[in-house]
């Protein structure tokens, strides 16, 4: 069973877990592992197991706050859902476990009807928040998988693109990490306002990490989106600079060897494969040509997107808009 699939439960050690939580556990396909030392639990958390802790808090039984301050309080473990199961009717304990960082708190007050609908909804809110980066709010690799996984088993045409930016690390090391973030939030943007401007509900865009992202369109949205992409890119990157880099075009930084040369601005590279001339059956094969094509891209002047349309190893150009280019 891998962690991924594991609820925990923390409770006395002479009382069961609830039947309504055993049900929803089961219900939803989960396993359930019961605990009565919150130092176990805490211990289990840290190192990745459980994507859910149920807490109990009985009249008779030290209620482990302490276990909840712990978890809330490292970013690592603060992402766990946790609900607390409660039999005292009184705000001033409700308020105590949600001070403490409870997300959720369930009493006898609810029906087990709505108990059931609160821990559904939680469950719904956990999956989400993990799934998106935080810097961007866009959906992360689990979400890009799903995303390809869906257009290759709709068997329509469609385009996976791969955005990386150009000589993104001098600037980091010219001006700061926060100028980078910000020319990462600024290239979310453009990416998220182009596609889903252009293409509505059809067009996904998420952020692997970094300053690499994945947007899938239908096939013939491809080239379109992607010269908006990289008209408004180059549009606004040179903004990103001081006024002296900008006028020049260019600063002079250091490479691995310590020796100065020429950095130019910033530029955008997007690899794109399509399911045109080709048949996918994972994700992971649409993932490994797109990072090819990308670093290809990255090997051209200027901001640029490149096709794969081969019907061979021999034939690689990009689509219409694009920059041409054939391999050797």
């Amino acid at each position: 069973m891998t962690p991924g699939r594991i609820i925990l439960y923390c409770g006395p050690p002479d009382r069961p877990p609830p039947e309504l939580v055993v049900e929803w556990v089961a219900a939803r396909g989960f396993v359930l592992e019961v605990h009565d030392d919150p130092a176990v639990v805490e211990a289990l958390v840290l190192r990745g197991r459980g994507v859910m802790i149920f807490v109990a808090d009985a009249a008779d039984w030290p209620a482990p706050v302490e276990l909840l301050r712990h978890l809330k309080g490292d970013p690592f473990t603060a992402i766990v859902p946790v609900t607390i199961l409660t039999v005292r009717h009184h705000a001033p304990a409700v308020v105590t476990w949600y001070s403490a960082g409870a997300d959720e708190v369930l009493s006898p007050l609810f029906g087990p009807a709505e108990q059931r609908a609160r821990l559904d909804a939680l469950l719904v809110r956990t999956e989400r928040d993990v799934a998106v980066h935080p810097s961007t709010r866009l959906p992360g690799t689990t979400e890009i998988e799903r995303a390809i996984r869906r257009h290759i088993d709709a068997d329509a045409p469609f385009a996976v693109c791969y955005a990386d930016l150009d000589h993104f690390k001098e600037f980091n090391d010219r001006y700061s990490y926060y100028d980078g973030d910000r020319v990462i939030y600024l290239l979310s943007r453009i990416l998220h306002d182009v596609v889903r401007g252009m293409l509505g509900a059809d067009g996904f865009v998420g952020h692997i990490g970094g300053d690499d992202f994945i947007f899938v369109v239908p096939l013939q949205g491809y080239a379109p989106v992607c010269s908006e992409i990289l008209a408004v890119f180059d549009d606004l990157i040179p903004l990103q600079y001081n006024e002296p880099d900008r006028r020049a075009g260019y600063f002079f930084g250091k490479d691995r060897r310590g020796q100065l040369h020429r950095v130019p601005l910033m530029t955008l590279s997007i690899g794109v494969v399509t399911n045109q001339h080709h048949h996918f059956t994972h994700p992971a094969e649409v993932s490994e040509l797109a990072t090819e094509m990308k670093s290809y891209a990255k090997s051209l002047p200027g901001s640029v997107f490149v096709a794969d349309r081969r019907r061979s190893d021999h034939d690689i150009r990009s689509g219409p808009g694009g920059r041409d280019a054939r391999s050797s």
